[in-house]
């Protein structure tokens, strides 16, 4: 796992600083076992939207409660199968382990996904 373990958080911790970079299943399997909410972001490698979402990511992580992962499909395509990732980017939002949002239609702003977690962040 790169960029940020899962374990570290914010101030307020509920998540980590940063985008955490999932490389491999038993990444993911630590993410979720960390943290109630938890957005994956499914993305590829040369994916021009994807590289445009990468701040937002960043902005997303240090403002948004729970988690926020990148996921490469063509590296982990385990996770990704999981999922049924047809196009990239994909974001997930998974409260407890189960999905319950999907934002499959290419770039989104922070503010949007902000407000998909925030709806979901309170069980």
């Amino acid at each position: 796992m790169t960029e940020t373990a899962p374990s570290e958080t914010v101030g307020d911790g509920t998540g980590p600083q940063k985008p955490v970079q999932l490389d491999s299943a038993a990444d993911y399997d630590e993410l979720l076992s960390a943290h109630d909410l938890v957005l994956l972001e499914f993305i590829t490698s040369g994916c021009g939207i994807c590289a445009s979402m990468e701040p937002v990511l960043s902005a997303v992580a240090r403002s948004a409660p729970g988690a926020v992962a990148t996921v490469n499909a063509g590296l982990v395509p385990d996770v990704a199968d999981e999922y049924s990732i047809r196009s990239v980017p994909t974001l997930v939002v998974l409260r407890d382990g189960e999905e319950v949002a999907r934002l499959d239609d290419g770039f989104q702003s922070a503010e949007t996904v902000v407000e998909l977690l925030e709806a979901h962040a309170a069980a």
